[in-house]
């Protein structure tokens, strides 16, 4: 059997695996005629697009054995799932990680009863697959993440397959640009293969219906150089594909400036039923899911499956013992080189730990608490330049043209932009290799960075607060990865996806309303608590320890919130570090209620809250000496939850002790203020809480006046203490009215002058 006719035989018996998967239940190899007990009960799956994505699997093998090259496979298609599962176990590597399905009949019984079937897999090339870093459940992100495993990984060539359907999201019309940043000697080669069967789930592909010239230019506009395959008859595809590949590695070896890519054309459900009760279906958007939909029910259905498989000739390509005779298997890389036991596909076990500086070394010093401001994300800038230049090929900074913007930019120091584009003379930091990576798409640097991380790298994405929701759900879908993953047990831990939010609402003043949105935290906090971690550092040291915490952390999502612009400086570095490994605490320095039972809880998380908050509680010991006041600051939002919640919860005593469970504690919150109630609900005391938080109150306007429009500034805060401490209200009505005028000043000065006035402004503890 000359190689092709292993490929042949490989696709078959692949496509063989995946029917099997979608339909039986029993009688694996066909070796008794079909009965309704041998289907399952609910047939679930996408064959579609299956046969394609197995036809590549087929051809790429030979491709490796042949030239010993490194591979991973991307199937953009995610509901291709019973390709990326048939490939795995073709492989072997599918019963080196599950014994219990092993490479013969039995295991081939048990490979078809699992999927898509309660107490088995998934449908689409999940975390339990191997091989898979991109499960494609959501549609727009497979080449960004191919781009993303490229990336200073020179000797690895991804293969990406981007189905119909994908190919018209516009995330993924932006990931044809990531070209642009990929440096042709540093980083891998991703090999685009646009896989165009025609239609979507109910209508036709535009991609695959525009003149062909029109689509090969379009390829050539993206900087791609396009190879076409296309036809029905695998006769003919057969020697044409593993030609076309023979060139387009041929020309890979050459680390040319525009990648070439494959655009494939085959009938969408290819080799599968033809028609089905009177209608086309291979070829047509018929066979996106399930083509034969009453085989229990239905006996001319059923026999239509049976034919359908055994069109395959299984007696041609598995022994009676069930195991692939070892022609058919014959192209199948060895060892590590296999794409479902690539190492590149299970990142832990290529992770390094990063070489980190100490952070303590970048702190900024402190004579007297809350006296001096510093903007924390520039004094991060510093550590994280160095970061940089110790680990020139592991450590990536992701952002959408916002580094120096939100005051990272000492990095270009250490490193430029990357960027392979023309350049002029006016452009600044730009550099072919650059450890920076900025684009304006968020879809992009979250793809890039889940696909850096996923292949055993590690990263950063800044992001301004309010525009990280256009990843919201490209995060759910990385968090749900991670929780998967941790469960499964050869999948080693990566590194944290871990995104810095700065420019955030209350610094959002000067591009209103649209530019302030704090509610990414509410979407996190959506998921597992074993997964998700939220950080406010109040000031540059606490930003730096957090930041160093998270840097060293595995198989998180952690968020950290902080802002650009100078806050006051509070905890010197030792406190600083203290201070974030309790996660939450009481600020000594700020409270009066040393020995005592206080009067009154002030608590807050987040910078600009956190300095409301301080103000007012220097208004109250002018005004109220004898109050007895305990401040509160929150680092780790998961803290607030009970222990049986989240892994980082306060224990209840504990709770108590600093919150009390009979006094009023008014919470000044960076977010929305109803996540702080879903967060304390269970805790003792939870009716004394009133929180004061982010109430979708917006514009173009100053600073404090931000905070006057939500609520949170310093004379709100003293009018809550006067409204909530009891016997307060009446004996001190002239100050609560008092504090109203002050805001009805501080208003009337923004607006007569255009800033806040300098006693608010510029005021320290």
């Amino acid at each position: 059997m000359d190689a092709l006719q292993q490929v042949s035989a490989y696709w078959r018996a692949a496509n063989y695996l995946s029917a099997g998967q979608i339909y039986l239940l029993d009688n694996p190899l066909l070796t008794e005629p079909l009965l309704p007990e041998h289907i399952k009960p609910r047939l679930l799956g996408h064959w579609g697009t299956t046969p394609g994505l197995n036809f590549v699997f087929a051809h790429l093998n030979r491709i490796i054995t042949e030239r010993g090259q490194d591979m991973i496979y991307i199937a953009g298609p995610g509901h291709g799932g019973p390709a990326t599962v048939a490939h795995a176990w073709l492989e072997g590597t599918y019963s080196e990680l599950y014994p219990d399905v092993s490479q013969d009949a039995a295991g081939m019984r048990r490979l078809f009863r699992q999927f898509s079937f309660p107490g088995g897999i998934p449908s689409h090339a999940a975390p339990e697959t191997p091989g898979s870093i991109h499960e494609g459940g959501e549609l727009g992100y497979s080449l960004a993440h191919a781009y993303g495993a490229a990336f200073d990984n020179p000797d690895l060539v991804v293969a990406c397959v981007i189905g119909d359907g994908e190919a018209e999201t516009g995330p993924l019309a932006g990931s044809w640009h990531s070209n642009k940043f990929r440096h042709p000697r540093k980083d891998g080669v991703v090999l685009p293969i646009l896989h165009l069967n025609g239609y979507k789930i109910a209508n036709p592909s535009f991609l695959a219906r525009i003149p062909p010239a029109e689509l090969a230019k379009l390829m050539e506009g993206y900087g791609y150089r396009p190879y076409v395959v296309e036809g029905d008859d695998p006769d003919a595809v057969h020697p044409l594909m593993a030609s076309t590949l023979d060139a387009v590695f041929n020309e890979i070896a050459t680390r040319p400036e525009h990648l070439p890519m494959i655009i494939l054309k085959t009938p969408k459900g290819w080799t599968g039923p033809k028609e089905v009760d009177g209608k086309p279906v291979e070829g047509t958007w018929r066979a996106h899911q399930v083509p034969l939909s009453e085989v229990r029910t239905n006996d001319e259905h059923r026999e239509q499956l049976a034919a359908w498989m055994r069109s395959y000739k299984p007696e041609e390509l598995f022994d009676d013992q069930g195991r692939p005779y070892p022609e058919v298997v014959g192209l199948v890389p060895k060892g590590p080189k296999r794409m479902s036991a690539s190492p590149h596909a299970n990142g832990g076990e290529l992770l390094r730990p990063l070489v980190l500086p100490d952070f303590r070394d970048y702190a900024v010093a402190i004579e007297r608490p809350g006296t001096a401001s510093t903007s924390p994300t520039q004094v991060l800038g510093t550590f994280l330049r160095d970061v940089i230049a110790a680990n020139p090929h592991s450590f990536r900074l992701m952002g959408p043209d916002e580094t120096a913007s939100n005051r990272l930019q000492a990095v270009y120091e250490a490193t430029g932009k990357a960027w392979q584009a023309a350049t002029l003379p006016t452009d600044e930091n730009l550099q072919p290799g650059g450890r920076v990576m900025e684009v304006l798409s968020e879809h992009l640097c979250q793809g890039w960075l889940e696909g850096y991380l996923l292949t055993g790298r590690h990263g950063l994405f800044n992001c301004y607060e309010a525009f990280i929701h256009i990843v919201d759900a490209m995060f759910n879908q990385h968090a749900k990865w991670l929780d998967t993953a941790r469960e499964i047990p050869w999948r080693r831990p990566v590194a944290s996806l871990n995104y810095l939010l700065s420019s955030h609402v209350w610094r959002q003043d000067h591009n209103g309303f649209t530019h302030q949105d704090p509610g990414f935290l509410d979407v996190v906090l959506n998921k597992k608590a074993s997964v998700v971690r939220v950080y406010l550092p109040p000031d540059a040291n606490t930003l730096l320890s957090v930041a160093d915490h998270c840097l060293r952390s595995r198989d998180y999502v952690n968020v950290i919130v902080a802002g650009k612009q100078p806050v006051l400086d509070l905890f010197d570095r030792e406190e600083a570090v203290v201070h974030c490994t309790r996660g939450l605490g009481i600020v000594d320095w700020a409270s009066n209620d040393a020995g005592q039972e206080p009067d009154v809880v002030l608590a807050c998380a987040g910078d600009v809250p956190t300095l409301e908050t301080l103000a007012a509680v220097s208004l109250l010991r002018e005004k109220l000496p004898d109050l007895r006041v305990r401040v509160i600051n929150v680092v780790d939002l998961m803290r607030l939850q009970p222990p049986g919640e989240h892994p980082h919860g306060l224990p209840d005593a504990e709770f108590d002790a600093l919150f009390t469970t009979d006094k009023p504690v008014i919470f000044n919150f960076h977010g929305y203020p109803w996540l702080i109630h879903r967060l304390t609900y269970k805790r003792n005391g939870h009716d004394n809480f009133h929180v004061r938080g982010y109430r979708e109150e917006g514009t173009t306007t100053t600073p404090f006046d931000m905070a006057m429009l939500n609520g949170i500034d310093r004379f709100h805060l003293v009018r809550d203490v006067i409204d909530r401490v009891e016997g307060l209200g009446v004996r001190y009505a002239a100050l609560r009215q008092e504090m109203t005028d002050a805001r009805l000043r501080a208003r009337a000065h923004t607006r007569a002058h255009g800033e806040d006035a300098p006693e608010i402004r510029d005021w320290t503890f």
